[in-house]
């Protein structure tokens, strides 16, 4: 007889028994710690001295450790996971909005799950669900168009951190960060109706979210308050990509009142309006002043470098983060939104009629 400690061979052409779990009593033992020590440790907490951290996760990888969240949410009422779900993660805006937030969590040890959900309500809905089986200790969400403020306040009255980004909805129980979009746009026609502009587009943006209501809202009020009829102007809602701006080319040459200047819902609107426009041969700033909006990385790199408006997004996703902490953490915020006061950036995009301020692209 073997001496195998009670262990058989495996039978020719099975696999052997799985092994055993790894316990944090495993990795406990074989640094003479407690397992109180390992846990924290795994959680990068600052209670364990740093070589400490150190020893334990090099150890629980060599020995194959995964750390089980569902069991440590058991014992603490905490996941560690927080949920962001946004309507469109390819948008330059929000990566910059989520690059900060990021950083905020991961301090924390916070793991983060994502959504696009495409401004569909039921893609969004499903994503809150899989959170909530998932115990998520938070959610940040820039709301989708026709998410009820009574789904929201479900959320917070069952306990769930919630902080709204970007768009607000009227009547929740959770705090919102967004920029002053009313104020953004305002400005931003302010300026084109300074340049000598009278017949002043205004191009994209969803009506049913907050951000298209109050960008559209700043353009009228501008246009108002300079003597002119916003109803009279060409005015193209629902328009957010690029895409969506070069297909509005044909529209704008087509207006009864061709418009000398363009206020565009956001930057990727305004750079789809430009190159179709230069396709066309209009070239944007001396034959038609485009604007954008969100400032993001490249508008000033254009030709024309593209006027827009800086919302801060990395300021958005850093409050919107430490919020939601605070909420975690069991403080009671507000339901006030945190506005956000943009910066009008003036850029060769936006001239007088018929004046160049870029350079001329060689034929």
């Amino acid at each position: 007889m073997s001496e195998d400690n009670g262990s058989s061979s495996p039978t020719p052409g099975l696999p052997p028994k799985p092994g055993k779990r790894l316990t944090l009593g495993h990795i406990a033992d074989q640094l003479g710690i407690s397992t109180a020590t390992v846990s924290l440790a795994l959680r990068d907490s600052p209670l364990v001295a740093e070589e400490t951290r150190e020893k334990v996760k090099q150890t629980a990888q060599e020995v194959g450790y995964i750390y089980n969240r569902s069991a440590a949410s058991l014992r603490t009422a905490r996941s560690q996971i927080v949920g962001v779900a946004v309507h469109d993660i390819l948008n330059p805006f929000f990566a910059e909005v989520f690059s900060a937030l990021e950083d905020v969590l991961e301090e924390q040890g916070q793991m983060i799950f994502i959504c696009n959900h495409r401004d569909d309500v039921k893609r969004q809905r499903a994503f809150v669900n899989t959170l909530l089986q998932h115990r998520a200790d938070g959610l940040i969400l820039c709301p989708s168009v026709g998410t009820s403020a009574e789904e929201i306040n479900r959320l917070v009255d069952q306990g769930i951190p919630v902080t709204l980004v970007a768009r607000e909805v009227q009547g929740v129980w959770a705090p919102c960060v967004r920029g002053d979009d009313l104020s953004g746009t305002f400005q931003i026609t302010k300026h084109l109706l300074a340049q000598g502009h009278k017949d002043i587009a205004m191009i994209g943006g969803r009506r049913d979210s907050s951000t298209g209501k109050y960008r559209n809202a700043g353009w009228r009020k501008a246009m108002s308050e300079a003597g002119f009829d916003p109803d009279s102007q060409l005015d193209l809602p629902e328009l957010m990509t690029q895409a969506d701006g070069r297909a509005a080319v044909s529209k704008v040459l087509e207006a009864r009142e061709r418009p000398t200047a363009i206020v565009g819902f956001n930057d990727l609107v305004a750079f789809g309006l430009m190159t179709t426009f230069r396709r066309a041969g209009i070239e944007p700033g001396p034959d038609i002043a485009v604007t954008g909006y969100d400032d993001i990385d490249g508008a000033d790199a254009r030709t024309p470098a593209l006027t827009s408006v800086n919302s801060q997004p990395d300021k958005i996703g850093r409050l919107a983060a430490l919020t939601l902490l605070r909420q975690i953490a069991g403080d009671r915020v507000p339901n006030t939104p945190i506005v956000i006061e943009p910066e009008l950036k003036v850029r060769e995009s936006s001239p007088p009629p018929g004046v160049r301020l870029a350079p001329k692209l060689a034929e």
